[in-house]
């Protein structure tokens, strides 16, 4: 997979696909996450953030406009959305970093005959490995949804050190034969969680 957008200016580290005891959850260290980048047609800037786990096991991203509509009157252009964000994440020394699991939620509005796709991929900057999850829905739709991207192998990060995780979020809709207009979205609008992304930590 061809990832062009690797253009964030950070120091980085190589990512480490060993296998590392995980730290129970009592012993998490403090770990901070910002957003560094954030680039697309779903997340104009000002509109994703990213506020971390208040036990350190791993942060939640909200966005604020990432909808995409199709058939009525929706212009083509609004049939795909797409947001690429750049999460730096600190750790202390002694500890590494994978992400283990990711839960994507959102809200749809699919009409009879119209289909949507959800794409995620994320990626340590620096690391081959791409951990991608495809998700389709298809009408009459009306709610919430939401999926699970298991990672099939722990990639972690060097010891103590600041990392990016790109991530990298497509909504596609297609019309298909419905009329009037269909919505996805990345945001849930219940409680403050529309993506999260959960850690395993071990010590070095």
């Amino acid at each position: 997979m061809k990832n062009s957008n690797r253009v964030i200016a950070a120091v980085l580290t190589t990512v480490l696909a060993v296998p590392l005891a995980a730290a129970p959850a009592h012993a998490a260290p403090a770990i901070t996450v910002e957003v560094i980048a954030s680039n697309g047609s779903g997340c104009a800037p000002g509109t994703a953030s990213v506020v971390g786990n208040g036990d350190n096991t791993g942060f939640r991203i909200r966005y604020r406009d990432f909808v995409a509509e199709a058939g009525g009157g929706a212009a083509v252009v609004e049939r795909r959305k797409n947001c690429q964000l750049g999460v730096l994440v600190t750790i202390p020394d002694g500890w590494t970093i994978a992400i283990a699991s990711a839960n994507y939620r959102g809200k749809a509005g699919l009409r009879s005959g119209s289909s949507a796709l959800q794409r995620t991929s994320y990626y340590w900057q620096g690391a081959s490995a791409t951990e991608r999850n495809d998700a389709t829905f298809t009408g009459p739709m009306n709610g919430l949804w939401t999926t699970w991207d298991v990672a099939p192998v722990l990639a972690y990060t060097a010891c103590g050190s600041q990392s990016v995780l790109n991530i990298n979020t497509e909504l596609r809709l297609d019309a298909g034969s419905s009329t009037g207009t269909s919505t996805i979205s990345m945001g849930a609008s219940e409680g403050d969680v529309d993506t999260l992304f959960n850690y395993s930590l071990a010590h070095c």
